[in-house]
């Protein structure tokens, strides 16, 4: 989940959280609520999630590219068959995040997603009934880090088998893939994401 920088640091027309840093900003501005709903797209969303959890969200950004890399461009199909092996010798990888729980939780996810009866998109569509919620924050602090869909989204991922999907990661990646519109209506991506939403 992104969090708030300083007030100095906001770039005109963004959101507070960009922090003038150019990883943050293209993040923001290319995909962050953006309305994504391509299955491998989506998992990719929830995996980085994960892998942010306790960590600030500029590391995710700056070992995204080598984890697209390693991890067969979050593939289930290949993830799902990968194992200890892999497991190990990402262990060894400064590129990516080293967390054994992690990792092991991307490849249950791959296999949890590939039993799964719906595809995955419109399984996770489905808690806003198929459409982006338009939220009208006016400050960083109003937006809620968790919300009774990204609650029951939790509670169906682990259901199915997922880890590593908590309400707030849940949250976390509605905002990032579109599903609901969490720009701050002073930002320019606000109105942009919404008309992409209808």
């Amino acid at each position: 989940m992104v969090t708030a920088g300083s007030k100095q640091d906001k770039e005109p027309g963004r959101c507070d959280w960009c922090e003038g840093d150019p990883l943050y900003i293209r993040y923001h501005d290319e995909e962050w609520g953006v309305p994504e709903r391509e299955s491998l797209a989506l998992f990719e969303r929830l995996a980085l999630e994960g892998m942010q959890a306790g960590l600030s969200w500029r590391t995710i950004l700056a070992k995204r590219a080598h984890m697209q890399s390693v991890f067969y461009g979050f593939d289930p199909v290949r993830l799902a068959v990968a194992g200890a092996w892999d497991i190990e010798n990402w262990l060894k990888d400064s590129g990516v995040i080293r967390h054994r729980g992690k990792l092991e939780a991307l490849l249950a996810n791959a296999r949890a997603m590939l039993k799964m009866q719906e595809p995955f998109g419109e399984f996770l569509w489905s808690f806003v009934g198929g459409t982006p919620i338009q939220n009208r924050w006016r400050a960083l602090s109003e937006v809620p880090s968790t919300t009774p869909a990204s609650r029951a989204m939790a509670d169906a991922l682990k259901r199915r088998g997922f880890r590593f999907v908590g309400p707030t990661i849940c949250y976390a990646f509605m905002q990032s893939a579109g599903l609901v519109n969490d720009h701050l209506v002073g930002c320019a991506a606000h109105a942009r994401c919404a008309a992409l939403g209808r």
